[in-house]
This record gives structure tokens, C-alpha cells and sequence, in this order.
């Protein structure tokens, strides 16, 4: 792990761990860009960062989802890296859509995992199937609003389906590890995720030409499944593996295929 300064003098905290073939992994929203701990072993070079107001990565207010390809792009020069693969889980996935829009020469496959239509999404009930909707509601209202409702609200254990607890508690528990590293030094990268997720996110998903695996809970509380069928609609060619048992984290569990499949 190292920090990485940017041509605009911001800072990246970034994640550089093991060997094989590179897959930059975009965190989910609060978590660090931490590896995922369960799949270090899994023969790939995983590369990550801290997006933008999270530990060590200078805060980038008003930043947009688009703006990832170029922190993903300043990365891979900095490490030598010409071609590389994407993984994201939840709020990592809008984000690795983005890169594989906007870096078409440089992006070998993307899996987004749990992942979110954009606002805008024409023909979705954006908010159907959604446990938390106050959330989102305050994050269309604005950043005063959001912190607002962040600041009073507390977690509500039933967004997670009870196989989600069972992933928090067993095999995913380090999830709950980096949720707590994101938030050490206060909300504010969680904010502009948020803000960010409600906003255009400055991403034409028609433009994508490399080969993408939508990968969704059928069960998922946080993110409805809905989503990831609206997505794989909108990508030319993309795949989508609906788990019917699967919640949120639970999903987590398909993680493996899907490194098999971006080998493929």
C-alpha cells in the first residue's frame, strides 16, 4: 500500500497485491480499496485505491462516477500497466462501468457485482424492491441533506437478507473490518459516493465494448436485482448470472466464477 500523488497534487492510497494477471477491484460504499481478503490467493494481481475522501485519498468534492477512469487510468501508468481486467461490488460497480467505457483500450473484461442502475435509468422503477429509501432520498435533495440524514440515521440490520448475516459473520466478517477502516476518519468519502450515485454519472453504457458479467442476488435488499437486469440490457453483448438465493453480501460468494470467467 502507497500513496500516490496525482498530477493535481492529490493523493491516492492505493493497493498493489499479489501476482497474475492485474484486476483493479473497485470498493463498495463505505469500504476501503482494500483486496478482498477472501480471494488474496486467488492467482491475480489485485490493484485498488481508495476512492476520492476516503482514508488518504484527497476528497475530490462534487466528483462524479466518470471520474474513476481517470484515477484508474493515473494508477496503471504509475504501475506500468497497459491492459487489465475490473471487478466492483455495490457501490464499486457503477465505477467499473465507467472504466470500461471510458479506458476501451486499456479495459480486457469488467464484472460488476451488486451494482446500481444510474438515476436516470429510462424504463426502471429505480426505487422498487428498495429497503432503504431515505437514504437515496436524501442524497437527491443535496449534500446538506445527506448529511443531515447520516448523522441522525441508524443501520437497520433487515437491508441484509439473513444468508447477507451469515456471509458477515462467517466467510465475507472482512467486510465488516473494512466498513469500519472507511469510516475511521469520518463520512465524508461515503458522502460524495452517495452524491455521486444520484447525479449523472457522465458514462454512455453503450459505449462499452469489452466483454461484461453482471453478477446479482435475486434476493438483494440494498440494491434490488432489477437493477442488474437494467444494466445487462444496456450493454451490448454482457452476460448477467442472477443468484435467486443470493442477498447483497451473500452474493459475495460467486466471486470465484467470476475470476474464472474474466480469465476466460
Amino acid at each position: 500500500m502507497e500513496l500516490l500523488t496525482l498530477p493535481d497534487e492529490r493523493t491516492l492510497r492505493v493497493y498493489d497485491v499479489g501476482s497474475g494477471p492485474p484486476v483493479f477491484w473497485h470498493h463498495g460504499s463505505p469500504n476501503t480499496g482494500e483486496p478482498p481478503e477472501p480471494l488474496l490467493d486467488a492467482g491475480v494481481r489485485w490493484i485498488s485505491y481508495n476512492r476520492p475522501g476516503y482514508p488518504g485519498s484527497t476528497r475530490r468534492p462534487g466528483r462524479d462516477v466518470a471520474s474513476a477512469a481517470a484515477d484508474v487510468a493515473a494508477i496503471a501508468d504509475a504501475l506500468g500497466l497497459d491492459r487489465f481486467a475490473l471487478m466492483g461490488h455495490s457501490g464499486g460497480g457503477p465505477h467499473v462501468l465507467a472504466c470500461a467505457a471510458l479506458l476501451p483500450d486499456r479495459v480486457t473484461a469488467a464484472v460488476s457485482m451488486s451494482g446500481q442502475a444510474p438515476p436516470d435509468a429510462a424504463g426502471l422503477d429505480w426505487l422498487d424492491g428498495l429497503h432503504d429509501k431515505d437514504e437515496i432520498f436524501a442524497a437527491r435533495r443535496g449534500r446538506a441533506a445527506l448529511e443531515d440524514y447520516l448523522a441522525k440515521a441508524e443501520f437497520d440490520p433487515e437491508v441484509f437478507t439473513p444468508e447477507d448475516h451469515a456471509a458477515l459473520s462467517g466467510r465475507w466478517s472482512w467486510l465488516g473490518r473494512i466498513v469500519g477502516a472507511a469510516m475511521a476518519e469520518g463520512d465524508a468519502g461515503f458522502v460524495d459516493d452517495l452524491l455521486a450515485s444520484q447525479q449523472p454519472w457522465g458514462v454512455d453504457l453503450a459505449a462499452i465494448r469489452c466483454p461484461v458479467l453482471f453478477v446479482h442476488g435475486g434476493q438483494d435488499r440494498m440494491v434490488p436485482a432489477a437493477h442488474g437486469r437494467w444494466l445487462a440490457g444496456q450493454v451490448r453483448g454482457s452476460e448477467l448470472w442472477l443468484k435467486p438465493e443470493a442477498g447483497h453480501l451473500s452474493v459475495l460468494d460467486s466471486t470465484a466464477d467470476a475470476l474464472d470467467w474474466l480469465r476466460a
